[in-house]
């Protein structure tokens, strides 16, 4: 997009108007990646992403009640029964393993 224009046709209007447009484009290119590479724009988006986030979270909390809730009613299991489930499993597989060392503890000790 860097490549000197052509001298324009005065008999080619849509090849002046190509030109027009392609050099439009370049100055729009340039001037928006100054604008998105500069500080401010990044304290705007910033500021921008934390106030959408703490507008959300009263409604994420809320949608998360009531999902909870209505998965209660249909006797479904919830994202914290999961967690529970998982953290019972890991300890019970982690005595199983200290239960097998000292399995193979006895066994080395016998022969």
């Amino acid at each position: 997009m860097s490549e000197k224009p052509e001298t324009p046709n005065v008999f080619d209007p849509f090849g002046m108007m190509k030109n027009m447009r392609d050099s439009n484009m370049e100055n729009w290119a340039k001037a928006m990646t100054e604008f998105v590479n500069s500080d401010s724009f990044a304290a705007a988006q910033a500021e921008s992403l934390n106030a959408m986030l703490a507008t959300s979270t009263p409604f994420r909390k809320l949608l998360e009640e009531t999902l909870s809730k209505s998965m209660q009613a249909l006797k479904l299991p919830t994202t914290d029964d999961f967690v529970r489930l998982a953290e019972r499993l890991t300890n019970i597989e982690m005595r199983l393993d200290d239960m097998d060392a000292k399995l193979d503890q006895c066994l080395e000790s016998q022969h």
